[in-house]
């Protein structure tokens, strides 16, 4: 009884801690079981089949700025991390911030964090930290480590209180990697599809391939696990309540997550603040951009601008796409159907933006009375393609309005290299003197090299 006692007191004790707002330390003990249980778990990873992504061969260890690899939840930047310096025969020592366990710790302990480390791993000069922007004032042990030219490696999956930081108290001594679901050619590597030979057989294998990942996406996990529904819905609500909502201290919940899984649902969407604040019964528009504006920066949404020789109107009715197509209907009550063709559409935008990032190309959409264009791909101020994605263009209707939106970005912005990307066909045709190539999204993904 005494004994039940005493454990009643200590609780009763600790929550008017928490009531309080006492800061609770997370003892060196402890901290030493969870970075020994991160050990065990990461160097498990040594076994299994991992998918050699092309983001590894940009990270720079010999560099002395800090390696930041940045992307949504589940995309596979730990395991990229641990892949390229397992790789490299690197001695590094990890430690990850997302561990529920962690969650009270504060940044005056991240020095303690440090010593335990060496104590775990003995001497290192690779340091692995995996999400530490879930701890409030990391930048200052960060830019401590690099001030002792201790090479660090950190992930996360907030651009704002990751990149954002950075930036800020960093002072460019820092390198940003974007990392995103399974593109097709990597989805093909873990299937263990041939991407390379031109035979009828290999040829279907891919097709094949392509229909699957058409409808359930790059996150790597879902590749081992059959309840796809369930993993997204989950993810997602993660992503809401952990990654945003937290974090921003969202006052109307209901509100924001209904906005988010409606433009899930609506994408591609032009985003149209003014509406969605009427739609969702915001008191200002301020408020519904600061939400589209969250969910981009947590990654769920990819926004590609307007096309416009005017900075102002680059800057308005931004386009938005779901990060992944299982995002689109892998959801609760997202109550929606096959939508082939705004998928096809997102693995285009998804891999055109991937492609954009690591080569220094901007991409945008083009809209005006007289038609759309789905994208224009520039080098600084010069178009050097326009893209349309149509499922299917089998209908007269439909291969006349792609045509049109080619030849409108021809008109308007003076480029000659115009795609066509549909699901199956292809081919090249001439109009008004403008040659226009036709080819399937799957061949064109692989020919992308991303």
């Amino acid at each position: 009884m005494l004994c039940f006692y005493v454990k009643y007191r200590v609780l009763r004790f600790f929550s008017y801690l928490c009531t309080q707002n006492i800061i609770v330390m997370v003892d060196k003990r402890t901290l030493e079981f969870i970075l020994t249980d991160q050990q065990e778990e990461m160097e498990g990873r040594a076994e299994e089949a991992l998918c050699q992504r092309r983001e590894e061969s940009l990270i720079d260890f010999k560099s002395t700025q800090a390696q930041v690899v940045i992307g949504v939840r589940r995309s596979g930047k730990s395991t990229l991390c641990y892949q390229a310096m397992h790789n490299h025969s690197l001695k590094f020592a990890y430690a990850d911030f997302d561990d529920e366990r962690l969650v009270d710790l504060k940044a005056d302990q991240l020095n303690d964090v440090l010593e335990i480390l060496y104590k775990i791993y003995g001497d290192f000069q690779y340091l692995f930290l995996d999400e530490i922007q879930n701890v409030e004032g990391w930048h200052l042990f960060v830019n401590r480590m690099l001030r002792k030219k201790m090479h660090v490696i950190i992930t996360g999956s907030n651009a704002k209180l990751l990149s954002g930081e950075l930036a800020t108290h960093l002072s460019g001594r820092n390198k940003e990697i974007s990392l995103y679901p399974f593109s097709f050619r990597e989805f093909c590597m873990m299937k263990d599809v041939d991407t390379e030979r031109r035979t009828t057989k290999a040829e279907a294998f891919r097709r094949a391939a392509f229909d699957e990942y058409l409808k359930q996406g790059g996150f790597p996990e879902l590749l081992m696990i059959d309840d796809n529904r369930n993993y997204v819905s989950s993810l997602v609500d993660n992503i809401l309540k952990r990654d945003i909502e937290q974090r921003y201290k969202i006052a109307y919940k209901a509100a924001f997550e209904n906005l988010a899984h409606h433009l899930l649902n609506v994408s591609p969407a032009i985003v149209v603040t003014t509406d969605l604040a009427d739609l969702f019964h915001f008191k200002s528009e301020h408020t519904a951009k600061n939400y589209v504006k969250y969910l981009k920066e947590a990654y769920m949404l990819v926004g590609i601008q307007k096309y416009s020789q005017k900075s102002k109107q680059r800057s308005v009715q931004e386009k938005v796409y779901a990060v992944d197509v299982a995002m689109m209907d892998q959801r609760e009550n997202a109550f929606a159907g096959e939508n082939l063709g705004h998928r096809l559409e997102t693995i285009v935008a998804i891999h055109l933006v991937r492609k954009c990032k690591s080569e220094g190309l901007d991409v945008y959409y083009l809209n005006d009375r007289s038609g759309e264009c789905d994208f224009v791909v520039c080098k600084g101020n010069q178009v050097i393609q326009a893209i349309q994605v149509s499922y299917d263009i089998s209908a007269e209707n439909t291969y006349k309005r792609e045509k049109n939106g080619l030849l409108l970005a021809a008109r308007q912005t003076k480029c000659e290299n115009l795609l066509l990307l549909t699901d199956h066909e292809s081919g090249e045709i001439e109009e008004d003197g403008h040659k226009m190539k036709i080819q399937p999204v799957y061949e064109w993904s692989l020919e992308l090299g991303v």
